[in-house]
């Protein structure tokens, strides 16, 4: 298999495991483990494995740059994932799903603010078109089924806080190797989840001992195949594949995420199918086409 041909497998194969999570790590929550545990959970076990990795690697970090560390943890852990994780547990995997899908814009709108970049007509337009349709789209989260408006509200904060992290941390990448960055942000961000006494008290309460095998193995797959694994592929196939192409890869877990939600009802697990409807896909259709025309790449770019 040719390494380009690897590289687009292994962000395939990302998304697959992101799209997946939005079912398997909403049917956990709350019956099995509470939202903030499930996040200690989750960073406990992904910087031990980062760190397990990154011992055989080590890099060293200038002092200086631990403040930033600290604060790219932040946002692109403590905040985005508790607020996911409590999101997700209030709303619909779909509409998880499809509000994510604006964090390529509201990048945009931070380049803009805080790395001075020059707006373009396009991608203005984009950034109108997106914000409108994810607008429309968390609204209908009021008309019933699994969704709440404040559970869209704290997706797209999560959304919104990684974001951040990605205009945050690009410095950081330049200097160091992204191993050696990702082990020091969640190390930083393992200690604010600690900090929140929720995660503590919802992790010490919940029973290990009476889950079912099928429910650990959810827990086992959300740590290990949703946090630690994709990041070490989009490692791999960024080598090969630039940041614009492997962005438009977000396109694809909300479909992965529809899919899976049908093979879950199928298999007679959880039914998520009610949150579907006419009006979500327009709105849907609203913010992947505002998402393009903000990632697409320009005749400059494309040039070079």
């Amino acid at each position: 298999m040719q390494p380009l041909l690897k590289s687009h497998l292994a962000l395939f194969v990302v998304n697959l495991m992101y799209g997946a999570n939005y079912v398997v790590a909403k049917g956990l929550m709350p019956t099995i483990i509470g939202p903030n545990g499930f996040i200690l959970l989750r960073v406990l076990g992904a910087t031990t494995l980062f760190w397990l990795v990154f011992g055989t690697r080590f890099q060293k970090v200038e002092p200086k740059d631990l403040m930033r560390l600290a604060l790219c943890a932040l946002f692109g852990v403590a905040v985005n994932q508790l607020f996911f994780f409590n999101g997700l547990m209030r709303t619909s995997p779909i509409n998880a799903a499809v509000i994510m899908t604006t964090n390529p814009i509201i990048v945009f709108i931070l380049s803009l603010i805080l790395l001075k970049e020059k707006p373009q007509l396009l991608k203005i337009l984009g950034l109108v078109l997106g914000a409108t349709g994810s607008i429309i789209f968390t609204l209908q989260g009021a008309s019933g089924g699994e969704s709440t408006v404040l559970g869209d509200v704290f997706i797209f904060v999560n959304a919104a806080s990684y974001a951040l992290y990605l205009v945050l941390v690009k410095p950081l990448m330049a200097k160091y190797k992204p191993l050696t960055v990702i082990t020091w942000v969640f190390t930083f961000g393992l200690i604010y989840v600690l900090l929140w006494p929720m995660s503590s008290s919802e992790l010490g309460q919940t029973q290990f001992d009476t889950i079912e095998t099928a429910a650990l193995l959810r827990l086992l797959f959300v740590v290990v195949c949703v946090t630690f694994l994709p990041y070490l592929l989009m490692v791999y196939a960024m080598k090969r594949v630039s940041p614009a192409v492997s962005s438009t890869y977000i396109y694809l877990q909300p479909i992965l995420t529809g899919v899976f939600i049908y093979l879950f009802w199928l298999a007679g697990l959880e039914d998520y199918t009610n949150d579907f409807s006419f009006g979500k896909l327009l709105s849907a259709l609203l913010v992947f086409i505002g998402v393009y025309l903000v990632i697409r790449p320009t005749k400059k770019a494309v040039s070079n």
